[in-house]
């Protein structure tokens, strides 16, 4: 692995990841689409399988979590067990998957045709189509993102489209922290906790509840709630960095750093700008740029949390560069 790599690939790790879910994809080297040119080999080993259930713990939940970890462990057998007793669109993907490569690249082109909206079925299609090695992957994981584009899975299927970037998307980071009332909530209320806060509270509130959103994999709510802070707040750094932030796309970066570029002149002492503008100049891959964004960071209001932060992205760098 290039030194390059392994810096992207330990920022993301060390950022935390937007998204709790299985990033194991691996693209194609030249990024094309596969050959369908006379018997294509599928490639060796399965296509991994990953289901966003976030807090949930139904019986059905369960069921799909139990029969990813079956397919994981190589027992299409009992993971197709669990995965026939429901009809969820999830479940669907795990029964396809659960036979490979038996059946699994028709069937799974039957269900993207069935539920072309279905953000799970676009984002498991591009993978079948690449390890079968047959069609282009990449339209489907595009097709996943303009389908539903506030859901883990286009989440993740920004990854596979991006693979040298850092994986998910750049969060934006307070210089406060949520309040005790929320932090001893167990995980499952707690976003619920901070919507109803932003909903009667001013910026911070609205702040945090759109990290909430970003951490369970919904940016464009995010975004949105981001982008009401700033406007409401037009004279806070903070709100103006995370409607910045919020608008980032791997695919079209300039449009948040339109945005977020301006604020070093109108706020020069606010070490969220330069902390943020070197986050996303990282998730962009430009790693020598976003250093000294960061060292920047790290020496404005030096001791603040946000300062501290921007040490330990340094750090993280450095070690990754030794």
């Amino acid at each position: 692995m290039s030194p390059r790599r392994r810096i992207l690939l330990l920022v993301s790790l060390a950022a935390g990841a937007a998204v709790a879910l299985v990033a194991a994809a691996v693209v194609s080297s030249d990024g094309g689409s596969a050959t369908t040119a006379g018997k294509p080999e599928p490639r060796p080993g399965r296509p991994p399988l990953s289901f966003a259930l976030g807090f949930r713990d139904d019986p059905e939940a369960r069921d799909l979590a139990r029969g990813a970890e079956a397919y994981r462990r190589g027992d299409g057998h009992a993971a197709g067990v669990l995965f026939a007793m429901h009809d969820s669109v999830e479940a669907k993907v795990g029964l396809a998957f659960s036979t490979w490569p038996e059946g699994t690249f028709d069937r799974m082109e039957q269900l993207a045709k069935l539920y072309p909206e279905a953000a799970v079925i676009q984002l498991h299609l591009g993978l079948a189509r690449l390890w079968a090695q047959q069609g282009d992957p990449t339209e489907a994981w595009r097709a996943a993102i303009d389908a539903d584009p506030d859901t883990p899975y286009a989440v993740l299927a920004g990854n596979v489209l991006h693979p040298k970037l850092p994986r998910g998307l750049p969060t934006f980071i307070p210089s406060f922290a949520a309040p005790a009332a929320i932090t001893r909530l167990a995980p499952e209320r707690q976003l619920e906790a901070l919507r109803r806060r932003a909903r009667t509270g001013g910026t911070r509130e609205r702040l945090l509840y759109g990290v909430g959103l970003q951490r369970v994999g919904r940016p464009v709510s995010a975004a949105r709630i981001f982008d009401e802070a700033a406007r409401l707040a037009p004279s806070n750094p903070e709100a103006q960095v995370a409607g910045a932030v919020g608008q980032f796309d791997k695919d079209e970066p300039a449009r948040a750093f339109g945005r977020l570029g301006p604020l070093t002149r109108r706020f020069p002492q606010e070490p969220s700008v330069r902390f943020h503008l070197g986050v996303l100049l990282l998730w962009t891959g430009r790693i020598e740029e976003s250093e000294r964004q960061l060292r920047l960071a790290s020496r404005t209001r030096s001791g603040s949390p946000l300062a501290r932060e921007a040490a330990r992205y340094l750090e993280t760098i450095r070690r990754a560069k030794s």
